[in-house]
């Protein structure tokens, strides 16, 4: 039985209404470069955490467009009943983008993932520069926040610590998350190339 059963719409739009039902403005507005506030991880803690900064750093949300954010808010729901991101077919006719490419990928599966959930407790996908242009491919997969990710939520994906500041317009932050190498591979990579060299040393001596 396909996956799209009456009981799986059913389910979705459940979801939905749920969604709907409990959305509100957030406490921090669309968030800001520098906000006060408790945070925390599962993993890494001290990778990621510095208590001195007592909050976090660039993080404000999108200005998006009032369809998108409809967009935004059924993918999220779609993930979290489905447990998978939506195609474009997926979609509800009315929240298709209206240019021709959108419904030749519908026909074809031809780039139908362009709005993608980044599922929790999955790995995400490769963070590109390309975030600097739209979010459509970084949906967060809360509902209640309807919108993409921010440079922060990014910049932890690429392993960045939370006290690393990124200057520049908010463009010029995604651009600069998304064309990093991930430093915590970075210092992987660095480790095992101090611990070959070490032991070149101790082979001449």
């Amino acid at each position: 039985m396909s996956e799209f059963s009456c009981n799986g719409h059913l389910r979705l739009y459940r979801k939905i209404v749920s969604a709907v039902s409990q959305l509100s403005l957030p406490e921090h507005g669309l968030g800001g470069e520098s906000i006060e506030v408790e945070i925390g991880v599962d993993r890494y803690r001290d990778w990621y955490l510095d208590r001195r900064i007592k909050g976090v750093c660039n993080h404000s949300a999108r200005m998006h467009m009032r369809k998108d954010l409809f967009r935004y808010l059924f993918a999220a729901c779609f993930a979290h009943v489905y447990e998978r991101s939506p195609k474009l077919r997926d979609f509800p006719k009315e929240l298709l983008p209206q240019h021709k490419n959108a419904k030749k990928a519908v026909r074809e599966s031809m780039f139908s993932d362009r709005f993608r959930v980044q599922l929790r407790d999955r790995p995400a996908t490769t963070v590109t520069s390309h975030l600097s242009k739209d979010g459509h491919y970084f949906i967060h997969p809360d509902p209640l926040q309807c919108r993409s990710f921010t440079v922060r939520e990014a910049a932890r994906i690429q392993t960045f610590p939370d006290n690393y500041y990124f200057e520049g317009n908010r463009t010029s932050q995604y651009q600069q998350v998304g064309n990093a190498v991930p430093p915590l591979l970075a210092k992987q990579i660095a480790e095992i190339v101090h611990r070959v060299l070490q032991q070149a040393v101790e082979q001449m001596n």
